[in-house]
């Protein structure tokens, strides 16, 4: 079955986490996603945290399988003429280009927006960097933790009286990934109205900023600056992890009908007290609400608690490590897992964000090794035998070829 971006060409020039993640969709969803790699090494993703023999079991990291489905890849040396030249014909013929360079480089090479636009005015050129094209921080570096301290975001996690720590997933890099995925919709939307392609910018910065959009919203209305409350929330409570007798459960009530009952379902002669009957008279309370809705759950193990809270209606979770989460039955069942073949061994992959009906995600492409289609590729944009032997004795294909 087609997507609904079969026939869409994206020429993928990012690398390690939020480009490729974005460009991951676009291919989930039909479009052809050209991944442009590094002769030899590739994205750097790949050999991110494994050792020599997991990489050559696996082809790649966890961390690049993850991200780089649905794409055939591409070696060029882009400090190569050749190499260069050849991406600038590549991204002629392309819908869609996505590249995660630090501001000026793509100018630099010829690849930036007002250099394709004239051989190619439909194209829409995205950009993602770290802090955006313009300002003070414009030139600095960053990943997803600097800007996890840069946006106050570490600021608030960790333990009240212990130092800030970083949240244990690339928040900042995926949620980046989905914003770039809907401007890039949304130009695709614009293109078709008028036939104009356009330039597309995003960042880290504005990632996290979306984020902490109603942090930034209280200090700017009130001055609040909100601090570390571990697994609590400064909104409501409860809400945050309790222990049971066998794990630990996250427990959110926000609403004074919701706390009812959860209040009947786990303890009412402890529970039901009018000290907590309003939102503001819990928050006023916390601590004794707390040390008391600690002994309750402490007593009970974490099914108990799931199965009494459930059937109230209360919000309610077991905190899972990993492998409990993944392998958790809902998580298929919500169509949040794709399976594939490769090499007779069955697959898995998180599925996008997101379910369509009438264009469901299919994966027709694994991960692809380094420059594994790269002739196939550049054929199709009419190279000839004589014409790869030539791009390969020019350096295209980095000093290995």
């Amino acid at each position: 079955m087609a997507g609904v971006l079969d026939g869409v060409r994206v020429l993928d020039l990012s690398r390690v986490f939020a480009g490729p993640a974005a460009t991951q969709i676009l291919g989930d969803l039909g479009a052809e996603v050209t991944k442009v790699e590094e002769p030899g090494r590739g994205d750097e993703a790949r050999g991110f945290g494994v050792t020599a023999e997991v990489l050559e079991r696996l082809g790649a990291s966890p961390s690049f399988l993850a991200l780089n489905r649905n794409k055939r890849s591409i070696a060029l040396d882009l400090k190569s003429p050749a190499g260069l030249g050849l991406a600038r014909r590549l991204a002629a013929a392309s819908d869609v280009l996505v590249h995660n360079f630090r501001p000026g480089a793509m100018e630099k090479w010829g690849l930036g927006w007002e250099d394709l636009r004239a051989v190619n005015p439909r194209l829409i050129h995205c950009g993602f960097s770290a802090y955006g094209e313009a300002g003070p921080l414009r030139d600095f570096g960053a990943n997803d933790v600097a800007l996890q301290a840069h946006s106050g975001l570490m600021h608030l996690t960790g333990e009240p009286d212990r130092p800030p720590v970083r949240v244990g997933t690339a928040g900042i890099d995926l949620h980046g990934s989905l914003g770039m995925v809907s401007a890039i919709l949304a130009a695709l939307l614009h293109r078709a109205k008028t036939g104009e392609g356009q330039k597309v910018t995003s960042s880290l910065l504005q990632s996290s900023a979306h984020l902490m959009s109603y942090f930034y919203t209280d200090w700017w209305l009130a001055r609040t600056k909100h601090r570390r409350m571990g697994t609590a929330n400064h909104l409501t409570v409860p809400n945050q992890v309790f222990p049971a007798a066998d794990g630990d459960v996250v427990i959110i009530a926000p609403s004074d009908d919701m706390w009812r009952r959860l209040a009947r379902a786990l303890d009412p002669a402890r529970l039901e007290r009018p000290e907590y009957l309003t939102a503001m008279d819990r928050r006023t309370n916390r601590a004794a609400l707390l040390a008391t809705l600690t002994e309750v759950t402490s007593a009970l193990t974490c099914d108990e608690i799931l199965r009494r809270l459930g059937a109230a209606k209360v919000n309610v979770a077991r905190v899972h490590d990993v492998g409990q989460a993944a392998d958790h039955p809902q998580l298929e069942a919500a169509g949040a897992v794709l399976h594939w073949e490769r090499d007779g061994h069955v697959e898995h992959g998180v599925a996008p964000p997101f379910t369509l009906t009438a264009t469901p995600v299919e994966v027709r492409r694994p991960p692809p090794m380094v420059g594994e289609h790269t002739a196939e590729i550049l054929r199709e944009i009419g190279l000839g035998d004589q014409d790869l032997v030539q791009a390969r004795e020019e350096g295209a294909f980095g000093k290995a070829g």
